[in-house]
């Protein structure tokens, strides 16, 4: 016996009532994650507060919060959610439904119940999808890993997450965030 799986949409999940999780698409596959804790809802928070009020003021582009999503792939779909994002000027598209396309930062924050292989395989796609600067924050040891095209940095709690040549001049010391 074949059992048949649905192919998931992103107009399909963009359309879901709210049921209190975060829904993520991989592949058309729907990936449901449990609400965040406090140390993460809060550092997620704290950066993305961070990086909206540089980019707005500096006039570069807008960020969004973990609940926006972005199509980074069609057919099957792929909508992540980042912890925090930010989208060039350039590109940025005023929309009601997700953000056709990749964000150009992606801020990720490494929750209690996250897989370091999960992880590493959601860097691999932002990349892939066209994203420039995807930068890790893992509360566990109170350090980040910023990825781009051409490899990556551990910045340890004496350094700062940076927006490289993505947002420039953006840097957030990483001993602010875990204060």
């Amino acid at each position: 016996m074949n059992v048949e799986t649905k192919v998931m949409t992103a107009d399909e999940l963009l359309a879901m009532p709210d049921d209190g999780a975060r829904h993520e698409l991989i592949d058309g596959d729907l990936i449901t994650m449990s609400p965040s804790g406090a140390t993460h809802s809060n550092i997620a928070l704290f950066i993305g507060g961070h990086l909206i009020a540089y980019v707005r003021a500096q006039k570069l582009g807008e960020a969004y919060g973990a609940d926006g999503g972005f199509v980074i792939s069609r057919n099957p779909d792929t909508v992540l959610s980042p912890d925090a994002s930010f989208v060039k000027k350039e590109r940025f598209v005023k929309s009601d439904d997700f953000f056709p396309g990749y964000p150009d930062l992606a801020v990720e924050v490494i929750s209690p119940s996250d897989r370091y292989m999960d992880v590493e395989a959601k860097v691999a796609r932002y990349l892939q999808a066209g994203t420039s600067r995807v930068i890790v924050v893992n509360p566990r040891n109170q350090t980040a890993k910023i990825t781009t095209t051409e490899g990556s940095t551990i910045v340890t709690i004496d350094g700062a997450l940076t927006g490289g040549d993505v947002v420039p001049g953006w840097s957030l010391p990483l001993r602010d965030i875990f204060a």
